[in-house]
């Protein structure tokens, strides 16, 4: 359960980033992309947080003291869970920028 206590800090941040990329994304809504590919774009990007968060945790080595395995954590988190909403934008850029042709 350690391992998630980094989650604990970042989350707030990371519901923070995840409503800004909903209300970017639904006011932008015009293109064929439904709602529910956004919902799931959120629900993936927390998974790929908590899995991440426990790989960060595990691949620190302890050197420098236990609190890196803590900051290593919080790292994996807020990459797995940036590189997931940075899919579902390109998504949705590349539908706009093809309707728009």
């Amino acid at each position: 359960m350690a391992r998630f206590i980094a989650l604990l800090l970042i989350g707030p941040w990371l519901i923070v980033l995840g409503w800004l990329y909903w209300l970017y994304v639904r006011r932008r809504a015009a293109n064929s992309i439904s709602a529910g590919f956004d919902v799931g774009v959120l629900i993936v990007s927390a998974i790929a947080t908590v899995a991440c968060t426990a790989i960060g945790y595990e691949a620190a080595l302890g050197h420098g003291g236990a609190i890196w395995k803590q900051v290593a954590a919080a790292l994996g988190a807020y990459a797995g869970f940036n590189l997931v909403i940075l899919f579902g934008l390109l998504w949705h850029w590349r539908a706009r920028c093809a309707r728009g042709s």
